[in-house]
Parts: C-alpha cells; sequence; structure tokens
C-alpha cells in the first residue's frame, strides 16, 4: 500500500492545531489514499474531530502543510475543502426532515429551466446517484426525510455528498445508534465508495465496524498520531491499547509505526 508510486490523495505533514493553552493536534503526519477506507479511532478528546475539521476548511490548522494530489493547498473556508472535491457527512447529518430526498440532495443547489425549478433533472440525478450506491431500501425519492429509518438517512445524506464530484468523504460515526440491520446497510455503503475509487475516513468507536471495512487503521491519542498502519496488521486489542495508552508495550515499534503513515 505506502510503495504505490501513485501520489496519495490527502496527505498532511507536521499538522498542529492549539486552543490556547490545549494542544488538540501535535505535529500530525496522515496519508488518505484513494479506493481505500481509512479508519480515525481515538478515544474521547484524542483530536479526531479537529483533524477532520482542519481537513474540511472548519479549522485553519497553526502549522503543517496539507497535500492534495501531490500539491500544497491551502483549505480555509468548507467552500476550500468542497472545490476540491472533500464532503463531510456529520453525526446529525444536517438533513431538513421537511423536505423529501430530492429535495434534501438539491438543498442550496437546486437546478433551474427556464426560471423555474427543473424537478425532473433534479429527480433522475438523484435516482441515480443512489442507484449507483445500490440504496435499494428507499420506498420513493419524494418521501419526506422524516420518514426513513437512520440507516436510510445515512445514506441519503452519504448521497448528497458524492452527488458533488466528492474524491473524499468524511463520515464522522455513521452507524451510532443504528441497529443490526441498518449499521450492515450502512457499512456496504462505505465499502462501495471505496470501490467507486472515493477516499473514505471514517470516524468510529465502533471496532467491529472499523475491522469490517477499513483497509487502514489511524489512531489518534492525546492529539498525536500513535499509530498508521494496514488494518490486517492490527487487532482490536492493540487498537484498544494505542488508543488508551498511545503506545504497544509489545508490538510495533515507534519508528515502523511513523513509517506506516508515510
Amino acid at each position: 500500500m505506502q510503495n504505490s508510486p501513485v501520489p496519495p490523495l490527502l496527505r498532511l505533514e507536521g499538522l498542529s492545531k492549539s486552543f490556547g493553552p490545549v494542544h488538540a493536534l501535535s505535529d500530525v503526519d496522515l496519508t488518505i489514499r484513494a479506493g481505500e477506507v481509512t479508519a480515525l479511532c481515538g478515544d474521547n478528546g484524542a483530536g479526531k474531530s479537529v483533524l477532520i475539521k482542519c481537513i474540511s476548511g472548519i479549522f485553519t490548522p497553526d502549522a503543517g502543510t496539507l497535500y492534495w494530489n501531490g500539491k500544497p493547498e491551502s483549505i480555509s473556508t468548507p467552500k476550500d475543502a468542497n472545490e476540491l472535491g472533500i464532503q463531510t457527512v456529520y453525526q446529525d447529518l444536517a438533513l431538513a426532515d421537511n423536505l423529501d430526498i430530492v429535495q434534501n440532495m438539491f438543498l442550496g443547489r437546486e437546478l433551474t429551466r427556464h426560471l423555474a425549478l427543473d424537478e425532473d433533472s433534479m429527480e433522475r440525478q438523484a435516482a441515480a446517484t443512489l442507484a449507483s450506491l445500490s440504496v435499494t431500501t428507499v420506498r420513493s425519492i419524494r418521501q419526506p426525510v422524516a420518514s426513513l429509518s437512520g440507516g436510510q438517512r445515512q445514506a441519503v445524506a452519504v448521497a448528497k455528498a458524492v452527488m458533488w464530484n466528492s474524491k473524499l468523504v468524511i463520515m464522522d460515526e455513521p452507524t451510532a445508534a443504528l441497529g443490526v440491520a441498518q449499521t450492515a446497510m450502512v457499512l456496504k455503503l462505505v465499502t462501495q465508495l471505496a470501490s467507486r475509487g472515493l477516499a473514505v475516513i471514517l470516524i468510529s468507536h465502533n471496532l467491529n465496524d472499523v475491522f469490517s471495512v477499513a483497509n487502514s487503521i489511524a489512531v489518534l491519542y492525546l492529539g498525536t498520531l500513535a499509530a498508521h498502519e494496514p488494518a490486517s496488521s492490527l487487532t482490536r486489542q492493540k487498537v484498544v491499547e494505542l488508543m488508551t495508552a498511545g503506545t504497544l508495550h509489545h508490538g510495533i515499534p515507534q519508528e515502523e509505526r511513523d513509517h506506516g503513515s508515510a
């Protein structure tokens, strides 16, 4: 994985962010590749939210460089991130319950024709995007979002994100509070995104979910990167140890962990 000659889609070098005396992120290096799911794990307060908000343009890092397709980029606003193809699906999903699926997917980006809403085009594009993600459980693309299950709501939020030329989709705890069947549906959606060539950053506390879909796992500990390794070289026990202690007593030496994020 690390020996690929293709530059990674996203590379962070030396990313740091402080809020007053609190060092939320300290000198974080991280590599994200297209067509792969990178799980981001860490205890509460480890820096996961701050890291994704730096990538998505909500926070500006104090130090460090972000490379996009091998070129340094400055992401100062969410608009900058969107223009690169970075979309974030937050835990609250940011969907409007009183609107239907099509209206949600085009909210703020409605298509018009002859000064009127082009409902037919929006319906076709919404249906095609959902179909391309193998979302088949939705009864009608015109049903209100309030009537959808938790898994279906996740699917609509993801479809909304990938419809706009996305290259990287960040998903924040997408299976939280979902049942078994809905969780399986969302995890299938995650693998579907990667199979389409998109990069996915998956933030999750559920290690069963992480190990079922992730190609690699990055663990943050008190704002530092404790490890970034292929999922196949880690176990749930090792990830828990990295999350709680920031290191492995028996296992990956520090220099190998550094190499894993290169």
